[in-house]
Formats: structure tokens, sequence, C-alpha cells
């Protein structure tokens, strides 16, 4: 870099000021928190992980010189905030992995909704997987299946949920052929990302009491009706009682 293109001694200068406000504002937004999952910390965040990368970068080329701080990547955080300042509008995009664990209950609860249809509408798909997916799916909202999942027979992999800003709401209709082509994670305000590896970090930390205690405080009733109180008998005579597992650890994504 020539020496015309190099940064001031004044910008460097500027930009560690720029941390140190940022370090201040990120203290603060910590002690103030809310919750876990306080939007406010990881706005914070952001601006200190800016700050900082500017800093270093002004530092290198102006002086030859680096700093001990580890700029997190686009690969494990979310790039800084460009949205709206007061937005008007938001979208809440959710990603959820299952497999098909036991293929043969799932097709027991599509046989279920079947029974239960008078028009006889979609009779026979439940005799695959791919029909009694469309069945279920088209049958129960995608919250009820994700809190009964081992009622159909799947089982739960990593999920996600974004909350991202916009000015104004779409039009009806207007994104409904591409949903996911405006996932712009520089919108994102806040997310959710719930995932197996998280589980492994928490049962590291509890003792053998803790866990007992964790899996009787989790293992209530997640769904209720008369169809599937039924089912869940004929199931569990022909498959054997579903075992209670540690329920995934919802944690920031940043």
């Amino acid at each position: 870099m020539s020496d015309a293109a190099q940064p001031t001694a004044a910008e460097v200068r500027a930009a560690a000021e720029a941390v140190k406000t940022a370090l201040d504002r990120h203290l603060a937004a910590v002690e103030r928190r809310s919750g876990e999952d306080d939007p406010a910390v990881y706005d914070a965040f952001n601006q200190l992980a800016a700050a900082a990368e500017a800093y270093d970068e002004l530092l290198y080329d102006r002086y030859d010189e680096v700093t001990p701080f580890e700029i997190p990547g686009t690969g494990d955080s979310m790039p800084p905030y460009t949205g709206p300042e007061e937005p008007s509008a938001l979208s809440v995009l959710i990603r959820r992995d299952y497999s098909v664990a036991e293929p043969q209950r799932l097709m027991a609860q599509a046989r279920r909704v079947e029974a239960a249809d008078e028009e006889g509408v979609g009779a026979e798909a439940s005799g695959t997987v791919h029909g009694a997916l469309g069945l279920l799916f088209g049958e129960f909202e995608p919250d009820e299946i994700a809190s009964r999942h081992k009622e159909f027979g799947l089982e739960e992999g990593d999920s996600t949920l974004w909350v991202t800003a916009a000015d104004e709401t779409a039009e009806p209709g207007e994104w409904l052929e591409a949903p996911f082509d405006q996932a712009d994670p520089q919108l994102v305000v806040c997310r959710f990302d719930v995932s197996a590896v998280f589980d492994d970090e928490y049962d590291d930390g509890l003792d053998d009491d803790d866990e007992a205690d964790a899996d009787e405080e989790e293992s209530g009733d997640v769904g209720s009706g008369e169809l599937d109180e039924d089912l869940d008998t004929d199931l569990d005579d022909d498959f054997g009682p579903d075992e209670d597992t540690e329920p995934a650890r919802p944690t920031a994504g940043r």
C-alpha cells in the first residue's frame, strides 16, 4: 500500500476510540439484558465486532501491527445489521429438520387421519412414507408436529428461526414463488438455533441428579386429543413406548 493510501494516525486513533465506546455499550447492554436472548445484546455484540475489525485493519495498514482480537467471520456469526432502524414490518423464517425414525408409526398416524376423513380425500396415500408425510403436514400445524414429533415417528434434527426486518409488508402473493430468496442475513434482527451440538455441551455440565430433574421436567404431555390418545396406546402395543431424550437447547445464533 502506498503512503498516500494509508490511513492517518488520527483515523487509527478514532477507530481505537470507537472500540472503547463499543465496549462500553456492549457491557451496558449485557448488564441490562432482559433474558438470555436479548436482541440489544446481539446488536451491541455486532457493533463491537465491527468496530474491532475496523480498528484492526487500520492499525495494520498504518503501523503493520495487529490486535489480539478474534473477529468472528461470516461462517461463525451473522453479519452486521443494516436494516431499518425502526422497521414497520417483519418476516419470520423457520427451518426444521427431521429424520423418519419410525416409518410404521408415521404411516399409522396417517391412516388414522384418513379414517377420520369422511370424504375419503387422499385415501391410500398413507401406504407410503411420502404420502403419509403429505397427509400429516396437511392435517397438523408445523408447530404441533414440532412439539409432538415422536408421536409421528419423527426425530428432530437442527432447527433455526430468523426474524428479519423490513420497511413495509410485502404485497399478497409477492414472494410465494421464491419465499426464501430474500433471506438477507443483514436484515436479521435476532435468530434462535437448536442443534444436537448444544445438547452435548449442556449434558457435559449436568451431574446425574440434574439430568434426572431435567428429564422429569420435560416428560410431560406435549399434545392432547382423542384421536392421538387412542393412537398412542395402539402404537405402544406395536412398537413399545417412546424413549425420553434430552430436548435440544435453543441458543442465540451469534
